[in-house]
């Protein structure tokens, strides 16, 4: 009996020591593991949707081949470079972006939106990314109307919600037709239903420069404005990551890369950023 008890004595202390050792060995190699798994794990990208007018080139639009083009599209490409972020561009019409906003359906808004203070009580804005102001465009054959001081009494068309539209509203006398995409107000111009447009200047610009001569400028720009990305007030942590890539992009040159290629010419030395007075 005594003999049997030491056995089990001896197994159970070999069993114990394997067990010692099997235990620090395995600790090792869990740690071993998860640092591998530390070093192997990317971070992960935040998915965002922004909504966006995809009517309005050279901003935002589909090419023959139903690809998004357009200067912010390759700009919002290139803040997901450098931001972690992957927005995913959305389209909507102009007029349902700032409901979209105010609720948070979406993430935020890119589509050549004029930041005014109307706009900023009800979603944040991104530092300025380009500047435009309001243009007045007639015929080529209409000899009457040489700018918006010219636009009392006359048909103006307008894409809704936009700042085209409230500028144009303020004319004595004058009938405002509001469309949900600018090319239907160009469409009904050089059908002659209208009798000017009043839009932003570097659409209709390139509306003229894409072949549409029938179609002039008349005047000086009618204001200056400022472009920026929009956010819900809900969220300021996408506000400093946009603001953040955008500076980054100033700074290693590829927000004048990007300029240059859709307006051939360099962008103003202080955007994006704040307007110097």
């Amino acid at each position: 009996m005594k003999k049997w008890l030491r056995i089990g004595f001896v197994l159970l202390t070999v069993l114990a020591f394997a067990v010692v050792v099997a235990g620090c060995g395995g600790g090792e190699k869990a740690k071993e593991t998860a640092g591998e798994g530390e070093k192997q794990a990317a971070p992960e990208k935040q998915n965002l949707v922004f909504g966006s007018d995809t009517s309005y080139a050279p901003f935002e639009s589909y090419d023959a081949n139903g690809k998004l083009v357009g200067f912010d599209v390759d700009l919002i490409d290139a803040i997901n470079e450098v931001s972690g972020l992957n927005i995913e561009m959305k389209t909507y019409d102009f007029k349902g972006l700032i409901p979209a906003l105010e609720t948070a359906t979406i993430d935020g808004a890119i589509s050549a939106m004029s930041i005014t203070d109307e706009r900023k009580q009800k979603v944040n804005f991104s530092v300025p990314y380009y500047k435009s102001g309001l243009a007045t465009a007639v015929k080529v054959d209409n000899k009457d109307i040489k700018g918006f001081d010219d636009l009392e009494g006359k048909k103006i068309g307008v894409q809704t919600g936009t700042t085209g539209e409230i500028e144009a509203s303020k004319v004595p006398n004058a009938q405002v037709v509001s469309f949900d995409t600018i090319d239907g107000a160009f469409m009904d111009l050089t059908n002659g239903a209208l009798d000017a447009v009043v839009n932003d200047f570097p659409v209709t610009a390139y509306y003229i420069a894409q072949g549409n001569d029938q179609v002039k400028i008349v005047g000086d720009l009618r204001t200056s404005e400022y472009y920026g990305i929009a956010i819900p007030k809900q969220k300021p942590e996408v506000l400093e990551k946009v603001n953040a890539a955008l500076k980054t992009l100033k700074e290693n040159g590829k927000y004048a890369e990007i300029y240059k290629k859709w307006f051939s010419v360099d962008p103003p030395a202080d955007l994006p950023g704040e307007p110097q007075s």
